[in-house]
C-alpha cells in the first residue's frame, strides 16, 4: 500500500464511504504477509518511493507469481527485475495484457487492473484496484527529467532497468545510448540535455571513464553504474567500479555493479524530492 491508497481509505473512512470493519481489513495485513517461502513488506510503499519490487533472480516461478499477487493485491503497481524470459511468461500468463515485459532490461511492470487480479483476495481481503496516477502525481508537480546514458550497446540491459524503474516511479526519462568515450563527440552533442537534467545516470562497463566526462559536464547529480561488460582485465566490472569510485568529478556517486534498478531508483527519488521539496 502506498501513500495515495491509504489517504484515500482514511479519507473515504472520514466521509462515511468507506466502513470502518472494511478499513479494518484493508489494513490488516499492511506491515507484511507471510505466503510461504516469502514475507512481502507490504508497508515499503508507505516508507519509501516504491512498493517492494520483485528480484526474480534465484526464484522460481512459482515463487515470483505468488509474490506478485501478494503485492499486486495490496498495491495496485508491480515491479519485477532480473526475470528470466520463463518467468516473464509465467508472470504475463498471470496478469494478463496489462503486464509490460521488456526483454533487454529483464523487467516485468504491472500498473493497472487486470482480469486475473480484480478477483484476487490477499488473505480475507478484498479485491483492490489499480490506483489513479503514480508518486509523482501525488505532489501534483511534474517531476523533472533523468537521462539514461549508455557507454556502450552491451551496457544496455543495465541501462534499460534504470530507464524502466523511473518510468515505472513516474519520472520522464530520456536515453542516450551508445555514447562512450571511444567516440567523446557522440556524448558531446548532449550537453544542452546532460545540464538539464535534474539527474543522470551513466552505466559504463571497460574503463568506465564515461562517468567522470559527464560528471565534468553537467552540475546535475551524476549515478554511476559499473557494469560487467569487458576483457579480462576488466574483473567482470571491478576495474569500472574503482574508476567511478576514484572520479575526481564532483557529484558522482556510485552503485553496485550490474545494479540498474538501483540507480534508477536512486536519481527517481532525487528528482521527485527535489521537484516536491517534500519526502517522495
Amino acid at each position: 500500500m502506498d501513500p495515495a491508497r491509504l489517504r484515500k481509505l482514511l479519507t473515504g473512512v472520514r466521509r462515511g464511504r468507506v466502513r470502518t470493519r472494511e478499513a479494518l481489513e484493508a489494513i490488516a495485513h499492511l506491515p507484511f504477509e507471510s505466503i510461504g517461502s516469502a514475507t512481502v513488506d507490504h508497508h515499503r510503499g508507505i516508507r519509501q518511493a516504491l512498493p517492494e519490487v520483485i528480484y526474480c533472480e534465484g526464484k522460481s516461478r512459482a515463487q515470483c507469481v505468488a509474490i506478485a499477487r501478494a503485492i499486486y493485491a495490496r498495491n495496485g503497481r508491480l515491479l519485477a527485475t532480473r526475470a528470466t524470459e520463463e518467468q516473464a511468461r509465467a508472470l504475463c500468463g498471470e496478469f494478463g495484457a496489462s503486464a509490460t515485459w521488456n526483454e533487454p532490461a529483464r523487467t516485468v511492470a504491472l500498473k493497472t487492473a487486470t482480469r486475473a487480479t480484480r478477483g484476487a483476495r490477499g488473505n480475507g481481503g478484498r479485491p483492490r484496484s489499480a490506483p489513479r496516477g503514480n508518486v509523482a502525481g501525488a505532489t501534483g508537480r511534474k517531476p523533472g527529467r533523468v537521462l539514461v546514458v549508455s557507454a556502450g550497446t552491451s551496457d544496455l540491459p543495465v541501462a534499460e532497468e534504470a530507464a524502466v524503474t523511473l518510468e515505472f516511479m513516474g519520472v520522464p526519462v530520456e536515453r542516450v545510448y551508445d555514447a562512450g568515450v571511444a567516440g567523446i563527440h557522440r556524448i558531446l552533442r548532449h550537453v544542452p540535455a546532460l545540464r538539464k537534467a535534474s539527474a543522470v545516470v551513466v552505466v559504463a562497463g571497460m574503463e568506465g571513464a564515461l562517468a567522470s566526462v559527464v560528471g565534468g559536464i553537467t552540475g546535475s547529480p551524476v549515478i554511476a553504474v559499473p557494469t560487467s561488460v569487458g576483457y579480462g582485465a576488466s574483473f567482470g566490472g571491478l576495474a569500472a567500479l574503482l574508476a567511478m569510485l576514484n572520479s575526481c568529478a564532483a557529484g558522482v556517486t556510485v552503485v553496485n555493479i550490474d545494479n540498474g534498478f538501483g540507480a534508477g531508483y536512486a536519481a527517481g527519488v532525487i528528482t521527485l524530492r527535489s521537484r516536491s521539496g517534500s519526502r517522495a
